[in-house]
């Protein structure tokens, strides 16, 4: 433990030469990718679980790693082929497809929800007293569901019992159930994460594009990047080769109704491709996402609240399903993904400035070690990209910006449903 710790210390120090706004240093001034392993290592450990899978992009290099087990007691190390359930990383294929669609003029990001809504459905609408200034009430639009400030609350309610994981609401449950909800706050005012609204904006790009998500998911960016392990209905032979929790959590099977929330499985050989992909590091072979997918939307700073974004550290703004983590001219940047549920711990974190990005994905163990993970693979990306640790964060985490003005409700960011307690 002394030595790795002395090994983060001295990345720190070789980090912290390079100045704010630097370009990516030359790969001999970078620490060799090969201390991921023990990087890795003390993350798994730390964390308690049964098995994880890590990969690390930099510019043009791979790192991969398993650890533990594919299931307890089999002593079979993950591979780059095991499967996993990405939980709620699902969400940035779905904003990808909503930045996709917008650019060729299918949906625009400011298009209103109830544009897509199944017939004789009224979608919800509220405002904080009277009428807005222009007499108008405002509605909720695309842009919002993917930011989570919609109003939704986190979870429609509970499943049946017996309800496998990621397949409950169904389409026709959840917009039977929208129309009598009171939204937490006036769209666009506040942040509370919405697996919802996510399934929500799912079945509004289907609408938009009369097609299933699923179908728009395989040709617009599964096919493309050639991500043929990642979906939602996995094979009889993908299923053998799930990731097992120490716990029993029910049976692999489709989780289509769930394709904009959580529901997609994939690869760690996959989710390489996907860090290309969100790095733009993969050409000729692996085109790059358009930037406007990873931009900031908006400032944390600007909300009367937010709730439920802050699993990995304080968030300094929103992006379309993503959270940037100090503010953009920090060097030591990342906007970051988190997921949860069904036995898994999921998590992409990236520094653009370093052109550096992270995937890890690992399933419960038989005791709460109480590590954040999440925190831990900041600073592992950190370490990695050369650049200094994120900053303690403050005592009193409610009294920052945001929250003086006004709180959400605690029980509007419980989990209720099998869905996911964490993502």
């Amino acid at each position: 433990m002394r030595n790795l710790l002395s090994l983060f210390l001295g990345l720190f120090f070789v980090g912290a030469i390079w100045p704010a706004g630097a370009q990516t240093p030359p790969a001999s001034s970078l620490p060799d990718l090969q201390i991921a392993g023990p990087i890795g290592a003390d993350l798994f450990a730390r964390s308690g679980s049964t098995g994880m899978v890590f990969v690390v992009v930099r510019g043009n290099h791979v790192f991969f790693r398993g650890y533990g087990e594919t299931a307890p007691n089999s002593h079979n190390v993950p591979t780059d082929q095991s499967v996993i359930r990405l939980c709620s990383l699902t969400k940035i294929f779905t904003a990808d497809l909503l930045v996709k669609n917008a650019a060729d003029k299918i949906v625009q990001l400011d298009d209103p929800l109830q544009r897509y809504a199944p017939a004789h459905i009224l979608v919800p609408t509220r405002i904080a007293s009277g009428r807005s200034a222009t007499g108008r009430v405002p509605p909720i639009t695309l842009e919002q569901l993917a930011t989570h400030t919609s109003g939704l609350p986190r979870e429609l309610g509970n499943g049946p019992r017996g309800t496998a994981h990621f397949t409950f609401p169904d389409y026709r449950t959840r917009w039977r159930w929208l129309p009598n909800q009171r939204l937490q706050f006036t769209p666009g005012t506040a942040a509370l994460y919405s697996n919802i609204a996510y399934d929500l904006l799912g079945d509004a790009l289907e609408a938009a594009a009369h097609k299933p998500l699923a179908t728009l998911l395989y040709e617009r960016t599964l096919a493309p990047l050639k991500m043929y392990q990642t979906t939602l209905f996995p094979s009889a032979a993908q299923c053998d080769r799930l990731l097992k929790s120490s716990n029993d959590e029910g049976p692999c099977t489709s989780t289509e109704e769930t394709a904009g929330s959580s529901g997609l499985y994939s690869t760690a050989a996959d989710m390489e491709i996907m860090l290309k992909y969100l790095l733009g590091t993969g050409a000729p072979a692996i085109p790059a996402q358009d930037p406007t997918a990873q931009a900031d939307q908006l400032l944390v700073a600007s909300l009367k609240g937010e709730r439920g974004l802050d699993h990995a550290g304080i968030p300094t703004s929103i992006g379309l399903g993503w959270l940037r983590l100090l503010p953009a001219d920090n060097p030591s940047t990342i906007i970051e993904k988190t997921g949860g549920g069904a036995g898994y711990t999921t998590y992409i974190a990236i520094s653009q400035a370093r052109h550096t990005a992270i995937f890890l994905a690992a399933t419960d163990g038989p005791a709460d070690t109480h590590f954040n993970l999440f925190k831990g693979a900041n600073n592992a990306l950190l370490s990695l990209a050369g650049l200094p640790p994120m900053p303690p964060e403050p005592v009193h985490t409610l009294a920052r910006p945001g929250h003086k003005h006004g709180k959400i409700p605690r029980s509007a960011h419980k989990s209720k449903t099998s869905s996911s307690p964490l993502s």
